[in-house]
């Protein structure tokens, strides 16, 4: 059974976030986006929904973290190669984001990762696929 994972994030301007997603070569699912929110389309199965900040209380009970200043969650999405890695971090410091931390390379797994302009964390990586077996 194919599952779907919608990652749902707090943001001050919807529209913002959604110029700085799009600037990083995702799409948007106009059917579940309005002026509340943005459904931003990372893989068949992967969605980020945007939500402004008053929309998203009404999900919780709970305080919205300000995640420039505390971590409530690290996002990690897989990538096919070092360079798309690059490109990522890249277009999110033209579009507004900012590298998190200094790239990695272990070797197996390459990493590097950026803040979105409401500070959320996203990790970045690219696993090397071990030899086949013979």
């Amino acid at each position: 059974m194919a599952h779907n994972i919608y990652i749902n994030l707090p943001v001050e301007s919807v529209e913002r976030s959604r110029h700085f997603y799009t600037g990083l070569g995702f799409g948007i699912n106009e059917q579940f986006s309005n002026e509340q929110a943005a459904c931003v389309v990372m893989a068949d199965n992967i969605l980020v929904m945007l939500l402004a900040k008053p929309f998203f209380a009404g999900f919780t009970d709970k305080a919205i973290a300000d995640a420039h200043s505390t971590t409530e969650v690290l996002n990690c999405l897989g990538c096919e190669s070092r360079e798309q890695v690059d490109l990522l971090v890249t277009r999110a410091e033209q579009y507004g984001g900012k590298a998190y931390r200094e790239a990695k390379d272990h070797g197996f797994m390459y990493g590097h990762g950026f803040e979105d302009p409401d500070g959320h964390i996203w990790e970045l990586v690219h696993m090397v696929s071990p030899p086949a077996e013979s």
